[in-house]
Formats: C-alpha cells, structure tokens, sequence
C-alpha cells in the first residue's frame, strides 16, 4: 500500500493531512442546519458549500499535476441513487485532461473472452491523474449477477479476485477510494417516475433499469455479498447514503478531499499581463453569419 494512503490504526483517517475541518468552514455551517421544510439542504446553501469545494478539486488538481499523484475513485450504487450528478458536481469545475470520467459500455464479444478485469486495467491513471470510474469491475457483482449475465461460479471468482487485484493497484501507488450510493426505495421510485416524465430525463432510463427496478432485494444480496468479500483495509467501501442528492455529494467530496493528503500550490498570484497596442490592425468588414438573439422566442429558430 501507498505510504500516503496508509491509514491511522484508531481512527482510519490517512496520516499527514488532518484538514477535514479547515477545507470549507463557514459552508460546513451552513450544511448542518436543514434550510427546507422537507429538512433537505437549501440551494443557496448547496451553491456555497459547493463553490468553496470546487477552489479545493482545483488545488487538489494542481498537486495531482505536480507530483505525479496516481488517484482512482470507483462509484457503484442503486439505480437512481446520484452517481452521475455526485460526478458531475466533482469534475464541472476541473480539467477533463487531469479528472477522467469512465463508463464503459457493454462488453463487445472480444472483451467476453477475456480475463474479465482486462478491459479496466488500461483506464486506470496514470502519473498526474484522477480516473473516476462511473460503474467499474463491480459491474460483475451487481447487475451481472442480478440479471444473470454470468454464472454465480464467475461471480464467486470476481469476489476472491477483486480484493487481490486492489491490492496491487494500491501497492503501484495509486489512491484508491470505492463509493457505494445508497437511495431509500420510495426516494428512488420517485427518481425513476421522474425520469418517465420529464422529456430532459429520458436519456437516463434504460430497459435495464426497468427490469432492474422490482429485483430490490436480489440487489440488496448482491450488494451484501460484495461488501463481505471486497471491504478490504487496503481498498475500503465508503457508504453514503443519498436520498439528499446535495449533501451527499458535498459530503463525497469533503470525505476525498480529506482522503487525499494534497496540498495548495505555492505561487505567486496571477496577474493579467499587459494587452498590445492595435496599432495598424483594423476590424474587417466581413459579413459574419452572426447568430441573432431568439432567448424570448416561443419556437425554434428556423
């Protein structure tokens, strides 16, 4: 295991950091005190707390580039539970180059005859990187196994080789951070209802989500199963619970932001250098195709 990933004996927080509390005090306040009726974090308060995370991912990014830091954070969890937007809310603000999303589609007959684990190894980062996997290898112990897409003998080899594989992803150097998203059953039948009815939404529901949606308990076996056999100390599961989508993801954030010992980058603050002068340059007369301004129009533009 990385020496800067190795954990405290009594508390498990990784040695040499010890910022949880400093990285966004006055929107961490505000996070503690529910804004709405319904006991959910208020926007307002989701905006700040969020903003003030971003300057930290761009800090942690700017240290990732520096040192050669090598971070892989796996997100796994229920239909419906927020893994997209709690991803989308990590890498909005920082470089595509540095934060990596992976969501692999299905495996091509070429990947089914191979070592199942082979098609993941080339996404994982390299030296000034983050690669965030949105479903990863634990596809095979959750909606494989559910759906019947392998047999419970390449499960059972998954569950004995996944912790080994961990391992030495670990003992390479690279972080490694497993999340697990965990939405209450009514929260996301709310969810998936919304998907059926909002037209922005229908790109998210698939037929195997459908079909997905009544095997609860399957999952919830399936789920058990692969805490017990991959809940290592090199390679933990973090479990959050996300029927609050907004403090869910704040609290994702702020637990791998304490789970990686980055530091703010030195340097001089950043001015604008001085503009040239136009001198002999003039604005050509040129007949642009200027996009016009249809922001109160009640149709598409023709």
């Amino acid at each position: 295991m990385s020496k800067r990933h190795k954990k405290d004996a009594e508390g498990g927080a990784p040695r040499g950091r010890g910022k949880v509390a400093e990285v966004v005090p006055a929107a961490a306040a505000q996070d503690g005190a529910p804004s709405r009726a319904d006991g959910k974090l208020s926007r307002k308060a989701y905006d700040k707390a969020l903003h003030d995370l971003h300057v930290e991912l761009v800090k942690l990014q700017q240290w990732v580039q520096t040192t050669g830091t090598k971070v892989c954070i796996v997100f796994e969890g229920r239909d419906g539970a927020g893994k997209g937007g709690t991803i989308k809310a990590i890498t909005e603000r920082v470089s595509p180059r540095v934060f990596r999303v992976i969501a692999l589609p299905a495996p091509t007959e070429r990947e089914k005859s191979q070592l199942y684990i082979q098609r993941y190894i080339p996404h994982l980062p390299a030296a000034g990187e983050v690669v965030i996997f949105d479903r990863s290898w634990y596809n095979r112990a959750g909606v494989e196994r559910v759906m019947g897409f392998c047999s419970e003998e390449q499960v059972k080899r998954f569950l004995d080789m996944a912790p080994a594989v961990e391992r030495a992803i670990s003992d390479s150097g690279v972080i490694l951070l497993k999340y697990w998203l965990e939405v209450s059953p009514e929260e996301q039948t709310r969810r998936l209802e919304d998907r059926i009815n909002d037209g922005r939404k229908l790109w998210k529901l698939t037929g195997m989500d459908l079909k997905s949606y009544s095997r609860w308990y399957e999952y919830s076996r399936a789920r058990d199963a692969m805490f017990l056999a991959t809940d290592t100390a090199w390679a933990p599961w973090y479990f959050a619970h996300s029927d609050d989508k907004k403090r869910a993801r704040l609290n994702i954030i702020r637990h791998l932001l304490h789970h990686i010992p980055y530091e703010a980058p030195k340097g001089e603050k950043v001015r604008l250098p001085k503009r040239q002068d136009a001198g002999d340059y003039r604005d050509p007369d040129y007949p642009f195709k200027v996009i016009p301004d249809t922001t109160t129009a009640t149709t598409l533009p023709a």
